[in-house]
C-alpha cells in the first residue's frame, strides 16, 4: 500500500499540513536527484522547488491504482530534468557518489586529514569524469538505483520500461563506470 495516498488525498482536499509533509517526505530524494544532475546546489534548489510546484499542479492528476506516489513523483522529477537538460545544453555528469569516493579513499591508505580531503576530491572527479562518460540512460539506471536507492520495480514504473531492462541497464552501467574508473586511474 502506499503510504502516500492518504496525504495527497488530504491534499487534494486542501490541508496545507497534508501538503506540507507531503514535501518533508519527499524533498531530499528530489534534490537528491536535482544536485546530481546539475552538480550546483543552487540549481538544484531550484530545481527542486518547480519540481514540487509542478506537483501542486498536477497533484489530481495522480493515480494511486498506476503506481506509487514515489514513483509517480521520480518520474515527474526525470522529465523535468530532462527538459531542464534540453533547455540549457549542459552536458553535466550526476554528483560524485560520496560513498563510492569514500571507499576510492580507503582503499588508496590515505594518512592525514588535509591528503584525505585532497584524495576525496580527486575520487570525486574521477567519479564525476566516469559518470560524464556513461550514456544517459545507463547514467539514470545507476543513479535511481544506487543512489535513490529505488527498488528494481520502481524503476521501470519511472522509467515505464520493464524489469529485465532496467536490471540490464544498472548492469552494463555499473560495468561501464567501473570501466572508465580503470581507464581514468582509479584503483580498485
Amino acid at each position: 500500500m502506499d503510504l502516500d495516498a492518504p496525504l495527497v488525498e488530504k491534499c487534494l482536499h486542501g490541508s496545507d499540513r497534508a501538503w506540507e509533509e507531503l514535501v518533508r517526505n519527499h524533498t531530499r530524494l528530489v534534490y537528491g536527484a536535482c544536485y546530481r544532475f546539475t552538480g550546483r546546489a543552487d540549481d538544484a534548489h531550484d530545481l527542486t522547488q518547480d519540481v514540487f510546484l509542478k506537483v501542486f499542479r498536477n497533484l489530481s492528476s495522480f493515480d494511486p491504482t498506476a503506481g506509487s506516489f514515489k514513483t509517480w513523483l521520480v518520474r515527474l522529477t526525470r522529465n523535468l530534468l530532462i527538459d531542464h537538460y534540453r533547455r540549457t545544453r549542459k552536458h553535466q555528469a550526476l554528483d560524485s557518489l560520496e560513498d563510492q569516493a569514500f571507499a576510492l579513499e580507503e582503499k588508496a591508505g590515505l594518512g592525514g586529514q588535509a591528503d584525505r580531503t585532497l584524495r576525496s576530491r580527486e575520487a570525486g572527479e574521477l567519479l564525476q569524469a566516469g559518470l560524464e562518460r556513461l550514456s544517459p540512460e545507463l547514467r539514470e539506471a545507476v543513479i535511481l538505483r544506487d543512489i535513490q536507492q529505488l527498488e528494481y520495480r520502481e524503476i521501470g514504473e519511472a522509467l515505464k520500461i520493464p524489469d529485465g531492462t532496467v536490471k540490464s541497464r544498472i548492469n552494463r552501467g555499473r560495468r561501464e563506470l567501473a570501466r572508465h574508473l580503470e581507464a581514468l586511474g582509479a584503483t580498485r
